[in-house]
C-alpha cells in the first residue's frame, strides 16, 4: 500500500470517528455555547480524550503522530458543519502553537507543554496583536527585560483567540526595542504565574463560541528556561510558521463554503416561488455554479500548497495568495448563499446567517487581505 493509500484510510478513520463525536458531543449543544460567548472548559478534554487535540504531533507527546493532513481535516470539517468558533479556537491550540512548541521548542519544554495540550489540560494562545499594533510587528510595546535568571515582561495584548482559556500563552514580545521587528523574542508564558491577568471576554459579531480575550503583563516575571528558540529570533520564527497557520485558516474557508453551499442546495430545491422550486431559476442555477468553480479552483490551490508546506517549500508569497483568495471566497459563498434564502437568511433560526457572520473576521485575522495584497506585491514589483 503506497503512502498516499495510507494517508486517505487514515484521513477516513479520523473523519468518521470526529464527526460521531461531534455530533453527540458538540453539535446538540453548540446554539447554547454561541449564546453564551464561549464554550464549557471540559469540551477540551473531551477533544483531548477523542484524539483531536494535535493528532499530527510526536506519539512520544501523547499525540497520535499522524500525517499533516488529520489536523487539517478537522478544521475542515468542524467548519463545513458550522462550528466556526470552535474550529478557530483549534486551530490555534493545535495548528498553531502545539508546533511553535514543537518545532522551536527545548526537549525540556516540549515534554512539559506537548502532552498537556494534547489531553486537553492545556489550552495555548498565542500572543503577538496589540492595542496599538497588529500586523505592523515593529510598533510592538510588550518588551521583557532580562533580570538575572528571569525575565521581566510588561505590556499587553489584544484579540487573543482562546485569551481566557489559556493556559500556555506563546509570547512575542521584543527584547531589543532598538531592532524594531528583529528584535523580538517568544516566551513559553504559564499564565497561572502572577503578573498575568486575563481581560473580560470581547464580543465580537461573529463566532461566538471562540473566546477571545485582552491580556496584560504586569511586572510578570517568566524563568530563562521560558524563552521558546533564540533571544532576537522571534520574527524569524514568526515567518518560519505563519505558513502553516494560512494553510488552517484556508482549510476552514474551505469547509464552511462547502457547508454552505450543501445548506443552500437544500433550501432552493425545497424552496418554491411562481410555481417552482427557487433551484430552478436561471439566476440560481448560475450563481451556484460560479460558486462551484471557484471553490474547485481555491480547493486545487490549497491541496498543492498544503503539499509544500509539508515539505516545507512553501512561500510567503503563496502563503498569502492562498489566504487571501479563499477567505475572500468565502465571504463572497457565504454572502450569495444567504441571499438565495431571502428574508429567512437574515434569521438566526437558519444557520446560514451563522456562517455569514463566521466568515467575516477570516479576511482580517491571521494577516488581513491588505498585507496579504503588499505580501503578494513584493513578490511581483519587489518592496
Amino acid at each position: 500500500m503506497g503512502r498516499m493509500e495510507h494517508i486517505d484510510e487514515d484521513l477516513t478513520l479520523y473523519r468518521d470517528m470526529l464527526i460521531r463525536c461531534l455530533e453527540r458531543e458538540v453539535l446538540p449543544h453548540y446554539d447554547q455555547w454561541e449564546k453564551q460567548g464561549h464554550m464549557p472548559r471540559e469540551v477540551w478534554n473531551m477533544l483531548g480524550a477523542a484524539g483531536m487535540l494535535g493528532p499530527d504531533m510526536p506519539e512520544e507527546y501523547g499525540a497520535a503522530g499522524a500525517p499533516f493532513e488529520v489536523n487539517l481535516m478537522i478544521l475542515e470539517e468542524t467548519c463545513r458543519l458550522g462550528l466556526a468558533g470552535l474550529s478557530t479556537g483549534l486551530n490555534v491550540h493545535a495548528n498553531i502553537v502545539m508546533p511553535y512548541v514543537n518545532n522551536i521548542g527545548t526537549p525540556e519544554q516540549k515534554a512539559h507543554w506537548l502532552p498537556k495540550m494534547a489531553s486537553g489540560e492545556v489550552i495555548g494562545a498565542i500572543g503577538m496583536t496589540e492595542p496599538g499594533a497588529g500586523s505592523d510587528l515593529a510598533g510592538m510595546r510588550t518588551n521583557a527585560v532580562r533580570d538575572g535568571d528571569e525575565y521581566v515582561i510588561n505590556g499587553s495584548k489584544i484579540f487573543i483567540t482562546n485569551g481566557l482559556n489559556a493556559g500556555l500563552v506563546v509570547l512575542a514580545a521584543k527584547t531589543d526595542p532598538s531592532k524594531g521587528a528583529k528584535g523580538i523574542s517568544l516566551f513559553l508564558v504559564d499564565t497561572s504565574l502572577s503578573g498575568f491577568k486575563k481581560g473580560k471576554g470581547i464580543e465580537k459579531i461573529g463566532q461566538h463560541t471562540s473566546d477571545t480575550a485582552e491580556l496584560f503583563f504586569d511586572n510578570l516575571r517568566v524563568p530563562a528556561s521560558a524563552l521558546l528558540g533564540e533571544e532576537n529570533k522571534g520574527f524569524v520564527y514568526l515567518m518560519q510558521e505563519l505558513p502553516r497557520e494560512r494553510v488552517g485558516v484556508a482549510t476552514q474557508a474551505v469547509g464552511a463554503c462547502e457547508g454552505a453551499m450543501a445548506l443552500t442546495v437544500d433550501y432552493v430545491t425545497q424552496r418554491k416561488a411562481f410555481g417552482q422550486a427557487v433551484s430552478q431559476f436561471q439566476n440560481t442555477r448560475f450563481k451556484m455554479a460560479e460558486l462551484r468553480a471557484e471553490i474547485e479552483l481555491v480547493k486545487a490551490y490549497l491541496a498543492q500548497c498544503t503539499a509544500r508546506c509539508k515539505a516545507g517549500v512553501m512561500s510567503t508569497e503563496e502563503a498569502s495568495i492562498l489566504k487571501l483568495t479563499s477567505t475572500e471566497l468565502q465571504c463572497k459563498v457565504t454572502d450569495t448563499c444567504l441571499q438565495l434564502f431571502g428574508g429567512y437568511g437574515y434569521t438566526q433560526e437558519y444557520p446560514i446567517s451563522r456562517f455569514y457572520l463566521d466568515a467575516r473576521v477570516q479576511t482580517i485575522y491571521a494577516g488581513t487581505s491588505e498585507i496579504m495584497k503588499e505580501m503578494i506585491a513584493r513578490g511581483v514589483l519587489g518592496r
